[in-house]
């Protein structure tokens, strides 16, 4: 005779719930993207000396600036206008971010920001993992889902496309990032890039 224990479920009953799933993708996709995004932010603090908030802006306008060369290269007479119009549009914010970390340049990255930027990150962690995933699973099918008829809005799409993919699910797991800590790296060493 087999005793039952309250309380105690089979595993096939947890495949049932959808938490195996959960936390499959938790722990295999979720979790190395998230330690992946704060050694890239950790990694960009230690070469340029900028603070973390910093990196997705200037990815942001490396990628339009990419897009924008490729346009030129595509495109031209009214839809490549159009085109140069909207990566301006996109890359709007962006460039105010940056210029205002220019303005602000005597703040640097300090205890301060960083237990800011800490508990911004603990926060979008915990309440955003859901987003995260759906923005990592759109950007990988939206290449293969977007099929246009007219070769200038296929241009326009596949742009749209390219921008999406390397700047979405990059932007979702920066922001919920461990940030590093402001006293990493040597303090005698000169970044590359210098914005405030």
């Amino acid at each position: 005779m087999m005793t039952k224990f309250r309380g105690v479920r089979s595993p096939l009953h947890a495949i049932g719930d959808g938490r195996i799933g959960m936390d499959w993708i938790n722990r295999y996709i979720d979790q190395p993207l998230l330690h992946g995004a704060a050694g890239l932010l950790r990694s960009w603090h230690l070469r340029t000396r900028q603070p973390p908030e910093l990196l997705e802006p200037t990815w942001n306008l490396v990628v339009l600036a990419f897009l924008l060369l490729a346009s030129g290269q595509v495109l031209a007479g009214k839809p490549f206008a159009l085109g140069v119009a909207a990566l301006i549009m996109l890359a709007l914010p962006s460039a105010r971010k940056l210029l205002s970390a220019v303005k602000a340049n005597g703040g640097g990255y300090g205890a301060r920001q960083y237990k800011s930027l800490r508990a911004r990150a603990i926060a979008k962690r915990e309440a955003e993992w859901s987003v995260r995933i759906i923005v990592l699973f759109s950007s990988g099918c939206l290449p293969f889902i977007a099929r246009i008829d007219d070769p200038a809005g296929a241009c326009f799409m596949l742009g749209a496309s390219i921008w999406f993919v390397l700047t979405g699910p990059l932007k979702a797991y920066l922001d919920a990032a461990e940030p590093p800590e402001p006293n990493e790296g040597d303090r005698m060493f000169n970044g590359a890039f210098h914005f405030g």
